[in-house]
């Protein structure tokens, strides 16, 4: 397979995105064919984010660390003399015709994995997009950032001012921001003077921690008041207003704030809303239960980008990285079987648990029907947030395979 795709200026196998999804169906790309196969990656940057870690606003506002903690460059994530790296835009899938439009340039293709994650949703709430989102690295820094400068402006005016932080969205990257708002030690970021923030969670129309345990959402309650993080329930935002630092809510009241922060959801970006073809939730496109594209043999969607139903339940395998590098390794398995003509082998999810930062030190987390919380808690955490950078590290073939 490897030599004449390129030759013939056919990308081999074109793999769309460097999160999560995309780096580990690379890596296992490689890996699987023993290196016969070589696949080519396109990011429009050339490192892979970190992202399920960008709720660490206040290792982000000390600067100490740099962005090496959350940026992993993609050719120390692989190998460069086995996966071609291409940076660039992709503009535009062409399913039917077998072909990537990137930065103008139209590439053909052999087989196809769409990675490319997710980007904030905004359901149509005037003004959410002008608010903070901790959903990529400069976003998260430029709210990291912002806070101080507020935090530093109140300390001067003698440590009576106040800053108001409203983040909407409580699912879990709302919640997890939230309490590190609340926890982290800003007075030696901010200076002495500088106030704690107050902050609320605007949790919306949907539950708090919506799809999550019972024992965890309750335990996640107890922690966030224990750190003195207000929840605004029940009510969605209809209005988003920077300028005035108000939210309205659909029952007609208003909200003062003044930084906020959209944590309220995801969706596919553009340009796989754009495809041709069905949609799934969130403009995903919708795959069988081995991760291909009905109708599009050798094209497959991964991670954020695909909307996948279990078939023994019917629940839509939910848009995290957990699921995310569960799938990839079973969509590589299935693009080699694709190209050599064997069965496809289906996806069968096993959610290995969740945890919920609730600040430092403190989170909720649910493992085996077991419920964790505080410091127990915090060490899954820990343990999981390692998981994920172990995912970004390739491990080398013996030279000569």
């Amino acid at each position: 397979m490897g030599a004449s795709g390129r030759d013939s200026g056919e990308l081999e196998v074109a793999v769309l995105g460097g999160g999560y999804a995309g780096l580990r169906v690379a890596q296992e790309l490689v890996r699987r064919s023993r290196g016969r196969v070589r696949p080519t990656l396109i990011d429009r940057h050339p490192v892979h984010v970190l992202r399920t870690e960008l709720y660490e606003v206040g290792r982000l506002a000390l600067e100490k660390d740099g962005p090496s903690r959350w940026l992993v460059p993609l050719e120390q994530a692989l190998d460069p003399d086995r996966v071609d790296l291409l940076e660039g835009s992709v503009e535009r899938i062409d399913l039917a015709g077998h072909a990537v439009v990137v930065d103008g340039r139209s590439l053909s293709y052999r087989q196809l994995a769409v990675c490319l994650g997710s980007v904030p949703a905004y359901f149509g709430v005037p003004g959410a997009e002008r608010a903070h989102q901790v959903y990529g690295y400069l976003g998260a820094l430029a709210f990291a950032r912002a806070l101080v400068a507020r935090l530093r402006e109140a300390a001067s005016a003698g440590g009576t001012g106040r800053v108001r932080v409203c983040v909407v969205g409580g699912g879990s990257t709302g919640t997890e921001l939230a309490a590190e708002v609340a926890t982290v030690a800003w007075r030696h970021l901010a200076g002495a003077a500088a106030p704690t923030p107050e902050v609320t969670l605007v949790v919306g129309a949907l539950p708090f921690l919506d799809g999550f345990s019972p024992g965890l959402v309750r335990h996640a309650r107890r922690l966030l008041a224990r750190a003195r993080v207000s929840l605004l329930e029940h009510r969605n935002v209809t209005r988003v207003d920077v300028e005035a630092g108000a939210l309205s809510l659909e029952d007609g009241t208003r909200h003062d704030f003044d930084l906020v922060v959209w944590c309220a959801g995801v969706q596919a970006p553009s340009v796989v809303r754009a495809v041709v073809g069905p949609r799934g939730r969130g403009g995903r496109i919708p795959v069988d239960p081995h991760l291909e594209v009905p109708g599009h043999p050798g094209a497959f969607a991964v991670g954020d980008a695909a909307d996948l139903r279990l078939p023994e339940t019917g629940l839509v395998v939910p848009a995290t990285a957990q699921a995310a590098l569960a799938e990839a390794p079973l969509a590589a398995r299935n693009l080699l079987a694709r190209a050599a003509g064997q069965p496809l082998t289906p996806f069968r999810y096993r959610e290995r648990g969740v945890v919920v930062a609730l600040g430092l030190g403190q989170a909720a987390g649910q493992l085996r029907g077991l419920t964790l919380w505080g410091s127990p808690a915090a060490l899954l955490k820990a343990a999981v947030d390692r998981g994920y950078h172990f995912a970004t590290e390739h491990r080398s073939l013996p030279r000569g395979l």
